[in-house]
């Protein structure tokens, strides 16, 4: 005896800021549906995807994107060209830095520190150093090069 499941509808309802328009073709072996998410854009994406909050967009905003409800805390996090704005004019320093500086570690078979930077999707090397000094030195020469252009820039085009 064949034992057929009613195909859930999810057209018109809304899930974060995509909207179910209709059914869309099958994403491997699930069900899959065209949304419209608020910035304009369409995507597919599948019934288990939207109903479980792992999509709330279309990924137009990288905060939520693949993130379930309960981690979302960032809302309004601001990217240019993959560099986050809030981010850099807080000097944050990652949970996982033990040097207590952005960018700089400690590389155990050279023994010595190292600084890098990474700006608009790239990472710069700036060297190794003898002295954490000289490579915590050598890191906010980056920072002021690099990062004090871009914000004075974010700054004039967000007035």
């Amino acid at each position: 005896m064949s034992h057929s499941r009613k195909k859930l509808d999810l057209t018109g309802q809304r899930y974060g800021k995509p909207t179910v328009l209709a059914p869309a073709e099958n994403i491997g072996s699930r069900t899959a549906w065209q949304c419209l998410c608020d910035c304009g854009q369409e995507t597919a994406a599948t019934t288990v995807r939207l109903r479980d909050g792992h999509r709330t967009s279309c990924g137009c905003d990288k905060a939520h994107f693949g993130k379930p409800p309960a981690e979302i805390g960032r809302a309004s996090l601001t990217y240019v060209d993959g560099t986050c704005v809030e981010m850099i004019r807080a000097g944050t320093v990652r949970s996982n830095n033990t040097s207590g500086v952005p960018g700089v570690d400690w590389v155990a078979r050279k023994r010595r520190r190292r600084a890098s930077i990474c700006f608009k999707g790239t990472r710069y090397y700036l060297g190794t150093f003898e002295k954490f000094e000289d490579a915590a030195k050598a890191r906010k020469e980056a920072e002021e090069e690099l990062f004090l252009p871009f914000l004075a820039e974010f700054s004039e085009k967000a007035v």
